[in-house]
């Protein structure tokens, strides 16, 4: 069982497969089955801010109201108007994704509409959750994102040695 809020290290990369499934990186699979009390549940969702899903395990949930709070008095501290069934949507609307012991899951559509996703992911630790994208969207980022695209430069270039190899 996951103490406390979850970590997230690790990178990955998972072209889409049989069956329209996608493979949850072994770096991962671990952390995120134990901050989902032993089952194998991928939270999936949009990223609030880029253009890209994040992922992570149902022990994060437990902090939402916390975050919810914090969140509410910044903006009443700011003056700003803050609309709490608004954010809980956004927050609480995120999807689940059974995956099987190799990792392999089914990205629901309509996320990975929201993102562009075509024919492959790249995953990417960041503390509390995993960023996901779609490789030809990460390339599109700025600078401050050139080492998380070099990162998965590399996790494809190992992808296709491996398959090269087959």
């Amino acid at each position: 069982m996951a103490v406390g809020q979850s970590q997230y290290w690790g990178q990955g990369f998972s072209p889409r497969g049989e069956k329209n499934r996608f493979v949850l990186p072994a770096d991962f699979r671990q952390t995120v089955r134990e901050a989902s009390h032993g089952n194998r549940m991928l939270c999936l969702d949009k990223h609030h801010k880029h253009p890209c899903l994040v992922g992570f395990g149902e022990s994060r949930t437990e902090s939402f109201a916390e975050q919810i709070a914090k969140e509410e008095r910044i903006a009443l501290e700011r003056g700003e108007p803050f609309d709490i069934d608004e954010r809980m949507a956004q927050v609480a609307g995120f999807a689940r994704a059974t995956f099987d012991e190799s990792g392999r899951f089914v990205l629901p559509e309509y996320l990975g509409d929201q993102v562009e996703v075509t024919d492959a992911l790249y995953f990417h630790g960041g503390g509390y959750q995993i960023t996901i994208w779609a490789p030809e969207v990460l390339f599109t980022m700025g600078p401050g994102w050139d080492s998380v695209k070099s990162a998965c430069r590399a996790k494809m270039a190992e992808h296709a040695a491996k398959a090269a190899r087959k």
